[in-house]
């Protein structure tokens, strides 16, 4: 027998929530200079030449327009120890940014403190798939911190601890 519609995509749900993933918060700022952002775990580099990387947006988001509209986008690579922030930009509630501490870089992106990592992105090309948008980046501005970065699994968030890459650099 064969599945219904709804059962393969609750079996593709489970199997990609098993996926371990890091954590991102995509931001944007819109024509009228209103920042808007999301939390996002569909990211991936694409490539080295030119610095390339991707994400994907739902087309129900209440932001689409802002990130579809907009030439450039910023990808921070969340810190273990910003959970919070984390589902502050996962919730469909106003007020995102009065919840953390942000500013503005000088391409006009707005960006979150203390993650581990920052991408600033042109808009290099986007892509209609199914229900989403997936927006290519090209990278034009990048940080990274020395901070532990966050991890998502099994509906849990975490980090990989320092001993592992310890024990990992041992066993080379």
């Amino acid at each position: 027998m064969t599945a219904t519609k709804e059962a393969k995509q609750q079996i593709f749900k489970e199997a990609l929530g098993n996926y371990p993933t890091g954590v991102t918060i995509v931001t944007t700022m819109n024509e009228e200079g209103i920042p808007f952002g999301l939390t996002v775990n569909s990211f991936a580099s694409v490539s080295l030449d030119p610095l390339l990387i991707l994400w994907s947006i739902d087309h129900r988001s209440s932001s689409l327009e802002a990130f579809t509209k907009g030439n450039k986008f910023a990808v921070h690579i969340l810190a273990a120890d910003q959970v919070e922030t984390c589902r502050a930009f996962a919730s469909s509630k106003s007020g995102k940014f009065s919840q953390c501490e942000w500013n503005i870089s000088e391409y006009g992106l707005p960006i979150i403190e203390g993650a581990f990592s920052v991408l600033q992105c042109d808009v290099h090309q986007t892509v209609e798939a199914g229900d989403h948008t997936i927006l290519i980046g090209k990278v034009i501005d990048l940080n990274v911190e020395k901070r532990d970065p966050m991890l998502y699994h099994r509906r849990s968030f975490g980090a990989v601890p320092a001993e592992f890459y310890t024990n990992v650099d041992k066993n080379n």
